[in-house]
């Protein structure tokens, strides 16, 4: 019997723990992709972006997809694949008035997904 409390609450105790890791893993992430959006959308407004910087953003987005597959599904990932693509397309072609549309896209979906892979009461239920 006590055997069996005891696996219960170290199971418990692993599984809360993972829960904050991943809290906290996703809230980064997606903070440092959010900043690098940020810089992006100010070149944007003030039209001195280039391909250059999209691709650099691109990059980085990149090179986070990779660790967050393990914690979100591939279909929010390739939204954001999808958005920044357009974005860079229209960078490519000087057209800041679409391109600063499709970077508060993804500046709105960078704020809001991280916090739908949340452990929280209305994500459970």
């Amino acid at each position: 019997m006590v055997k069996a409390i005891s696996y219960t609450v170290v199971a418990f105790a692993l599984c809360v723990g993972l829960f904050i890791f991943t809290d906290l893993y996703l809230t980064r992430q997606f903070g440092e992709f959010s900043t690098a959006l940020d810089a992006l959308y100010t070149k944007i407004e003030d039209e001195t972006a280039t391909v250059e910087d999209g691709n650099a953003v691109r990059a980085l987005w990149s090179d986070k997809k990779e660790k967050l597959h393990i914690f979100i599904p591939h279909n929010d990932i390739s939204y954001i694949d999808y958005w920044l693509g357009e974005c860079c397309g229209l960078l490519k072609n000087g057209n800041y008035e679409l391109a600063i549309g499709k970077i508060e896209v993804l500046k709105e979906i960078a704020k809001n997904l991280p916090d739908a892979y949340t452990v929280r009461l209305e994500n459970i239920f």
